[in-house]
């Protein structure tokens, strides 16, 4: 059976705001990395067949070990497909010398209008075996806590 990570959660905000969030390099750095961890964007160009290369460290690298360094995970993600206001799809390989991490694991973010804003609901698939489910799908609700945050004070 193929795996599939998913969260979701409805955000304050319309969806033109989510989708501008989602394609904002500031605004990425600030709500994407999950909680105990920090982001840094080092190319960007948001385009479909652009992407960007983020590096997230962990805050305490003693409780969690980066796929990439002791301390980091490098991800470089392609955009993939860009519906303004609708979807965005993302195909990320992480770089790391574990073969259990290799791959591209495809995030699709669906953003659909709801009476209290935009649901949002992100799936992964082809996620690297080495990558928890339940961990990462606490990462994404935790991406997703931190989104709600970020675009629903600047909303």
């Amino acid at each position: 059976m193929d795996r599939i990570d998913r969260a979701g959660r409805v955000i304050a905000a319309s969806p033109a705001a989510v989708y501008g969030a989602l394609l904002d390099r500031e605004a990425l750095e600030a709500w994407m990395p999950p909680e105990g961890m920090r982001g840094r964007v080092e190319r960007w160009d948001p385009r479909p067949g652009g992407g960007f290369r983020m590096i997230l460290t962990y805050l305490d690298a003693a409780d969690s070990p980066g796929k990439t360094s002791d301390a980091t995970d490098v991800v470089d993600v392609e955009f993939a497909d860009l519906v303004p206001a609708e979807r965005v799809v993302q195909r990320a390989v992480f770089e790391a010398d574990d073969p259990a991490y290799a791959g591209t694991m495809t995030m699709t973010w669906h953003l659909a209008p709801a009476d209290a804003g935009t649901e949002v609901t992100v799936t992964a698939v082809d996620v690297p075996p080495g990558i928890d489910q339940a961990d990462h799908e606490a990462g994404i609700t935790s991406s997703l806590a931190n989104l709600a945050s970020y675009v629903e004070r600047a909303d």
